[in-house]
């Protein structure tokens, strides 16, 4: 399989689970999902074996600088193990968002948009839901 399919394969793996955590949260597979993590577990696999070919090829990698940092990127299998890295630990941070909520109670219309956005833009979808949740227990 060609890392070009494999990136496809796995937004397709990740994307439904976003759709699931964010119409269907309190459904019983999308809790089971969450609860055993099986896509950010599946997803780790390919990272895992991506990553691996990385450092096979290309040697051990070097984040001490932004410049080498950079040069990672320029080696395919590097990218797509940092893709999936995402795909991966975004996925994680919303099912913990989720796993909070169970306790916040924070409407579903408010925690749609805190989903949302730690799927496209990660970090800013979490401060968004850190800071609801800091008001939501002000409250209590």
């Amino acid at each position: 399989m060609t890392p070009t399919e494999v990136f496809s394969i796995s937004g397709m793996i990740a994307m439904p689970m976003w759709i699931l955590m964010i119409f269907l949260p309190k459904w019983k597979v999308t809790k089971f999902l969450i609860d055993f993590k099986i896509i950010p577990l599946l997803l780790a696999v390919v990272y895992a074996i991506y990553i691996f070919q990385a450092i096979q090829i290309g040697g051990m990698m070097d984040f001490g600088s932004l410049a080498s940092v950079m040069a990672l990127f320029t080696e395919e299998n590097a990218v797509l193990a940092g893709w999936v890295h995402y795909l991966a630990f975004d996925l994680v941070v919303g099912m913990w968002m989720l796993d909070q909520n169970k306790e916040l109670k924070i409407h579903q219309v408010v925690m749609a948009p805190c989903l949302f956005a730690t799927f496209m833009f990660g970090p800013i979808g979490f401060l968004l839901f850190m800071i609801i949740k800091t008001f939501k227990q002000k409250q209590s």
